[in-house]
């Protein structure tokens, strides 16, 4: 697949902070998608407990360039925890990076093929069942010599498809379900010391970054978090298509930053009077975007005092940074989630106005439907 080379917006996640690894996110722009994901092998499971996260690219803006996580096994924060893996999706005027998580419900990613019991929508590489993880031996690489609790459950793979974002031009087309973003709400753990660490030893190393590999990785998955020069580095068999890296003099990757908060947005502008050559369905039209204007302006200002009163509370608490970030990170995700619902919604209005202007004369008794 070819790099679109569009003007996008990105949002980069996981920069060290000071002497504390932690994640923020700062907005950039620059003029092409992430490259498709590589052809990679994955590396046998290191021993019990271990869950696979896959490979990702990630945007480094010190080098306004692509750079390639490798896929790894991780030691689960917790019993009962799994790994929603990070995605990219077109948010209307570019490309938005969504952080991974551990939680108890795997959520949405975008419906990115990442393989190996991420085919999309779920996990089908394992299970956790009484205490213990038991891992699925027909699409994980498992040495059943030294793990004992595996079981075989054939899984239908919806077909190769390397693409790496969500939406867009190009972009896998699929949105979450209603218990994917349910699961979204529920408490989360940010990602592990040992996956900040092994991201940023991926971007401390200039063959990771897309503009060497051209798309092919040398180190494409390790066995374990931050180890780059073991027995189980895996290279990329090869790249997921063609990718032509941008020409740095056009790339223009300004740095913008993101409303954190709700009360950052610009104000809801109230829609224009539509005009579709008849009286009746434009005063009906104006009726449903007023309600419409209404109910976004309810939610702004419900989701803005709900980020009020936890700042607050954050305040009054002795907190560590680290957890203040979070907790920063989560209304910057939350905002930017709310303006993406809301511009969708304004044109989905839009778009079942448009029709309407050709629609046949009332006079002919149709019903209209909505």
């Amino acid at each position: 697949m070819r790099a679109c080379r569009i003007r996008s917006l990105f949002f980069v996640v996981f920069v060290l902070c000071m002497s504390a690894v932690s994640f923020a996110q700062v907005g950039l722009e620059i003029t092409i998608a992430p490259p498709p994901l590589p052809v990679y092998e994955q590396p046998v499971c290191p021993g019990d407990g271990y869950i696979w996260t896959p490979g990702y690219w990630a945007w480094d803006s010190d080098f306004d360039d692509y750079y390639w996580v490798p896929g790894t096994w991780v030691l689960a924060p917790e019993v009962g925890s799994l790994w929603t893996p990070p995605y990219w999706g077109w948010g209307g005027n570019g490309f938005i990076f969504y952080p991974g998580y551990w939680g108890p419900q795997i959520g949405f990613y975008g419906g990115i093929n990442y393989g190996y019991g991420y085919f999309g929508n779920g996990y089908w590489g394992g299970r956790w069942d009484h205490g213990h993880f038991f891992y699925n031996r027909s699409v994980t690489n498992i040495n059943v010599t030294n793990i004992h609790n595996v079981y075989d459950t054939r899984v239908n793979n919806p077909g190769i498809n390397h693409v790496s974002y969500n939406g867009g031009h190009g972009g896998i087309d699929t949105r979450p379900t209603p218990e994917q973003e349910a699961a979204a709400h529920e408490r989360h753990i940010p990602p592990v010391e040992a996956q900040t660490k092994h991201m940023q030893e991926a971007r401390s190393n200039p063959q990771q970054r897309a503009s060497v590999n051209m798309g092919r990785p040398s180190i494409a998955a390790t066995e374990k978090p931050n180890d780059f020069k073991g027995r189980g580095v895996v290279p990329a068999r090869e790249a997921g298509a063609p990718y032509t890296p941008p020409n740095r003099s056009n790339t223009n990757a300004a740095r913008t930053n993101t409303a954190t908060h709700v009360k950052d947005l610009p104000p809801l502008e109230r829609p224009t009077s539509p005009n579709t050559g008849n009286a009746k369905l434009d005063k009906k039209y104006q009726q449903q975007q007023e309600k419409q204007y209404s109910k976004q302006q309810q939610e702004r200002q419900k989701l803005a005092q709900q980020q009020q009163k936890e700042d607050q509370r954050m305040a009054k608490q002795n907190v560590q940074e680290t957890q203040r970030q979070q907790m920063e990170q989560r209304h910057q995700q939350q905002t930017m989630q709310m303006q993406q619902r809301q511009q969708q919604e304004q044109k989905q209005m839009q778009q079942r106005m448009q029709p309407q202007s050709h629609a046949a004369p009332e006079s002919h008794g149709g019903t209209e439907h909505h």
